[in-house]
């Protein structure tokens, strides 16, 4: 029989919740976390905005010195996983070090340290570039960090592709499970790109949102006045347990993850296909590979990043997939709300839909005013709702044409 796979663990740092509980009650309020950027002078910059972590501190999950030695990307994925190993209680269980396993996912990695050891070594001599450069930039510093802190001795290695980062994370983790490599694995993604050059560049590539004057109402997915996305930051770290092994210790299960789905645009490096050709076969693989059939997804997490051709396309990849179907799902982004997660985008947005189908509500797309006749769906706008939802979609695609597509089901 094939293994079934559940989530027993969840943590989050996200622009609208520093843990799990405040970052679900945000979202079903409908709060926006994007404010004018606080973290360093935008002067000059054409985009001043940003969905910022502004009260987050690393010594609530580190030492000092711990601290010291990572990245504000690693500071926030250290702390979600704190969150959601203690949320799973694994490690307080009698655990085989070698059955659990880390794989976590960073688009971007240590980008902060970057800028700074770059200014160092363009401003002093070489000998100043801090010896931890190295080990404070790479991606895959995340997952060791967490191997290390709880001694999990099973697979270990990090994921990148771009926006789909977190969701090929758990994907990935999800299928290490069902291989038999381990017993359990934490799993999901960070992300820390609120700086002066990313900003920079994410902004003259025309991507971002401009709305300088009104930060909570920039992003606004499927919207007709949308005009481009909010760069977020945070984290969002899950426990992902093979089903027997979680009920032998009595765990907590938040919801059962049943499908995976990944394909490729192969078509441009930002832009996704006009038709949803690889989107389409990333959903349709992750509804194949549930088992279930397709009537019982009802709501779908969407990409929504709040960028013209991406919400266009992503509408016309929905309609595809799900038919005639498509007039009984909910659809929302929580994007609206938190900004563009980028590489934490999946994390974040997995954990928002296990959420979604544990309290059986879905949240909005807030910012929803003006309806554009090519994005003609059910994106509940504005106001969360109460309803019946068996089982749902997270779905992220990534800059170089990545796609990825997560099916969860209501645990039973």
């Amino acid at each position: 029989m094939k293994k079934r796979v559940v989530i027993t663990g969840m943590g989050a740092i996200t622009p609208v919740g520093n843990n799990v509980p405040t970052f679900w009650n945000s979202l079903i309020e409908g709060k926006s976390g994007t404010k004018l950027i606080e973290g360093f002078d935008t002067e000059g910059l054409p985009v001043k905005i940003g969905a910022e972590i502004t009260n987050f501190d690393p010594l609530d999950y580190l030492e000092l010195k711990e601290a010291k030695r990572m990245d504000r990307v690693c500071q926030f994925g250290m702390a979600a996983a704190n969150q959601a190993v203690e949320d799973s209680k694994i490690a307080e269980s009698n655990f085989d070090p070698a059955r659990i396993a880390v794989v976590t996912g960073s688009g971007i990695g240590g980008i902060d340290t970057l800028e700074k050891q770059h200014t160092v070594i363009m401003t002093k001599k070489p000998k100043f570039v801090s010896p931890l450069f190295i080990p404070m930039l790479i991606p895959d510093i995340i997952p060791g960090h967490i191997a290390m802190k709880w001694n999990f001795m099973g697979p270990n290695y990090s994921v990148a592709s771009a926006c789909a980062t977190g969701s090929h994370a758990i994907g990935i983790a999800y299928r290490h499970i069902l291989s038999d490599d381990c017993d359990v694995i934490v799993t999901g993604g960070t992300e820390a790109s609120i700086t002066p050059l990313a900003l920079a560049g994410f902004s003259n590539m025309k991507a971002l949102s401009k709305r300088n004057d009104d930060p909570a109402r920039a992003s606004r997915p499927f919207d007709k006045t949308r005009d481009g996305f909010v760069m977020g930051e945070g984290a969002g770290m899950l426990v992902l347990e093979e089903l027997e092994h979680a009920l032998k210790r009595g765990a907590n299960i938040y919801a059962e993850i049943v499908g995976y789905g990944f394909s490729a645009d192969a078509y441009h490096i930002t832009s996704p296909h006009p038709e949803g050709r690889g989107q389409k076969i990333a959903l349709a693989s992750a509804i194949r590979t549930s088992g279930l059939p397709i009537e019982d997804f009802q709501y779908l997490n969407a990409h929504g990043t709040s960028t013209p051709l991406n919400d266009k396309y992503e509408t016309i990849t929905i309609k595809k997939v799900f038919g005639e179907n498509v007039k009984n799902i909910n659809i929302s982004s929580i994007k609206s709300m938190t900004g563009h997660l980028l590489g934490a985008a999946g994390g974040a947005e997995a954990i928002a839909l296990a959420m979604s189908l544990r309290e059986q509500i879905v949240p909005p797309t807030i910012n929803y005013e003006f309806p554009d006749p090519e994005c003609d769906l059910n994106y509940t706008p504005n106001k969360a709702v109460k309803r019946e939802i068996k089982a749902g979609l997270s779905m992220n695609f990534g800059f170089g044409g990545h796609n990825a597509a997560l099916a969860l089901k209501k645990y039973d």
